[in-house]
Order: C-alpha cells, then structure tokens, then sequence
C-alpha cells in the first residue's frame, strides 16, 4: 500500500497534535498504527533507495584484488614464442588404448597407485598389472616412486580424464618374445616347480606358467615333493596364439647325460619298476629297460627273486635312441661266469668293470675275425673272376668302372665301418 505526499504530510501532523495517543483507546489502535508506519518505511526505502546487502568475505577480497602482477626484466631469453610453438608442435601425445608412454608413479592409492605421463590427468595402475605373479610381489618393490617406467594404456578415459595402464602386459609381451628365441634356439633352461597337479607339474619360465607333463619328468613323480624344485627344462611347444607352453624334464636330462654316454659304457643305476618283460632302471636321471632276456645268460623263471625296486645295480649301455631319449641295459655282459648274476650278484657288480673291459675286448676280436672273413670272401670271389674284365688296352683312360668288385668293396666297407 502506498500513500502520496500530502497524505504522509496528514499524518505527520496528526502524530504531532496527540492524535495518536501512547495511551491506547482499545487494543487494536497500537498494533495498527505500528504496522501502518513499518509499511510506509518499507515503501518510501523501495521507492527512493534498494538496501544493500553485506559484503562477504569473499567479495572483498574480490575488490581488493588488482590481477595478477607481472615483473619485467631487460634480461634476454633463448627461448623465443617461434621456439616455443615449434616444439609444441613437435610433441605427440599418444593416449590412446594399446599406447605405450612413460611415467612415473607419484603416489600409492587403494589396490594400485597413480602415475603421471603427462595427461590432463593422473592414471591409475591397478595391483594386479603391475607384472607378472604378483601375488608373490610387492607393488613397493615392482613400482618404485618417481622412477621412469614403460606403461601400457589399457582403457579409455573415464569421466573424469582418467586412464588405467599397466606394465604386466608389456612384461607378458616380452616374456613371450624370448620364450620363443629360446625354442628356436632349442635352448636347455632352468625353472622352478610351483604347483601340481593330475597330469603333471606347473614351472615358471620367465613368469609364464608352463606345463610338464608327468610322462616328461625324469627319475620323480610329479607330487608335492618337487614343488620348490628348479630342473632342467626343454621346450616341446610353444604357441603364443593358444597361450600354451609345453616343456620337457626328460628331454632336457637325456641330452645332457647322452652326451657323455655311449655304448659299452658301465654305469650305475637304481631299480624303479618290475614288468613281465624287464626291469626300468634310472640312470642318470634317465629311464633305461633291463629286459629280462639282457639279466643274465641263464634262464630266469623269478624276476623278483633276482632284483628288487629300490635296489643298486651296475648295467652295460647296449643301445641307445639319443632321439628319443631312451637307454638299452644289460648285466648279463657284466657276468663272470653264466648265471653269476643269479648266484652272486654283489661279486658281478664289484667285478663289472674288469668284466666289462674283457667283454669290449673279445667283442673287438670277433669284430675284426668278421671283416678278415668278409675280407677273404670279396678277394676269392676276386680270384674266380680274373679274365672277366676289360683288356688293359681295352680299358679308358682313368676309368676306373671297368672293375667289377669295386661297387661290392665300397659297399662292405661301408657296412663293416
């Protein structure tokens, strides 16, 4: 409600000649006439000046603030603007998925820590992709703070500018890489047994988890008692796009033992197995066969009355596939008398060496008594067909065909060597 000039006039005079008396005339008068003045107040403020509100804080600062001062200097920079945008445009800035950068880590957060590599915002490394078996690792120890590393980007940005990267799967890429120079190389490597299971053993091979089938595992089962251990290893398949890596104890063992092994050699082994057929001795860390017909030069009605598993014996190498990793034994070479091996036993493994030697010697002398035989033979065969060749004269020059043994000599050479 608003009142014009004459009218607040009106009431100015009325207050002033006592027409509103303190003393009120009933109990609505005061009331009223406070309420009438408040509004004219109110309206007569609107009308001729808006109140103002506080300042706060903030908005004092604001007004005292002058921008931000800059202090010139007469000293010359070699670094001009034309520099500057030159270099910015030189620069590339690859974040996208799959992008290697470097980084370093700035702080660790949660399962993970947070790495700088220079985008408008800092990525995260979550624990698990910081490397390979990190369930036996310590994030600390794999990712250092404020030390360079390669990262990998494995996402997208999120809402916030943030990236997720990871340095096991470099690791892994790189672990596939020499696994794969090793098999081509055909390379002998070391790697230690972490876990079993029904058909074999898991070993680590550059923190790539490989298998060993139980049937490659040379002189032990595949059972709790070789997890720890660290054998020679072989590769037997190595396939990136599968993610299948296959290795071989025994491969590896039979060739580094075949190298030293040849036959007529005597050596010790352990009794592992009995069958109907022989006997599988380990030697060496190899699995060679005893066959029952290669014990003794008397007939063998008990196998288990003459060896035992568990039980030391001395054998002859009489054959081997170093291929295949497979060893041909036998002790009846190693018998003094026939059926020794039977009777005695203990007396032919202290005596195999000396046996052995007059074995390898007599087999020698029947080696060259067959080639002389041979020998004869091809010269009386000589003999009975003098007249059959070709004249002297008759004969080309430097033709040596022209005799008729020579293709039989050449071949039985080959055969006795």
């Amino acid at each position: 409600m608003k009142f014009s000039a004459s009218a607040l006039l009106f009431l100015c005079s009325l207050q002033s000649a006592g027409a509103f008396s303190p003393t009120p005339v009933n109990k609505r008068t005061t009331p009223l006439y406070s309420s009438v003045l408040e509004e004219v107040a109110t309206d007569v403020a609107t009308d001729d000046k808006p109140k103002q509100k506080p300042l706060t804080r903030f908005d004092r600062l604001k007004q005292l603030y002058k921008g931000q001062k800059f202090t010139t200097t007469d000293e010359s920079v070699d670094f001009s603007y034309d520099d500057f945008a030159k270099a910015v445009d030189e620069t590339e800035y690859e974040f996208e998925r799959h992008s290697v950068v470097e980084g370093v880590a700035v702080e660790y957060i949660g399962k993970g820590c947070l790495v700088d590599i220079g985008a408008k915002a800092s990525a995260f490394l979550p624990e698990q992709e910081a490397g390979l078996m990190m369930e036996e690792r310590e994030l600390t120890d794999v990712v250092p703070l404020d030390t360079p590393l390669q990262f990998q980007i494995i996402s997208d940005e999120d809402e916030n500018g943030q990236l997720l990267v990871s340095i096991k799967r470099l690791e892994y890429k790189r672990a596939w890489d020499k696994v794969t120079a090793m098999a081509e190389a055909d390379e002998v490597l070391e790697a230690e047994v972490v876990a079993v299971n029904r058909g074999g053993a898991i070993c680590l091979v550059e923190g790539l988890r490989a298998f060993l089938p139980g049937s490659h595992l040379t002189g032990q089962l595949p059972d709790e008692n070789i997890i720890g251990q660290t054998l020679p290893l072989k590769f037997l398949e190595v396939k990136q796009e599968t993610n299948k890596l296959v290795v071989s104890n025994r491969k590896a063992v039979v060739e580094q033992q075949m190298a030293d092994l040849s036959r007529g050699d005597v050596v010790k082994g352990l009794v592992k197995a009995l069958k109907p057929y022989g006997a599988f001795v380990e030697v060496g860390g190899m699995s060679g066969l005893l066959h029952i017909s290669q014990i003794s030069h008397d007939r063998i009605e008990d196998l288990e009355a003459v060896l035992q598993p568990g039980m030391q014996i001395k054998c002859m190498i009489i054959d081997h596939d170093k291929l295949n990793g497979r060893i041909a034994l036998a002790t009846k070479t190693l018998e003094y008398e026939p059926g020794a091996i039977l009777k005695d036993p203990e007396s032919v493994f202290e005596k195999a060496e000396e046996t052995a030697a007059k074995y390898l010697e007599k087999m020698e002398l029947e080696k060259r008594a067959r080639e002389a035989a041979a020998r004869d033979i091809v010269l009386g065969l000589g003999d009975s067909l003098d007249g059959l060749g070709l004249d002297d004269d008759s004969k080309p020059e430097g033709d040596d065909s022209s005799d008729p043994l020579q293709d039989v000599s050449d071949s039985l050479d080959s055969l006795l060597s």
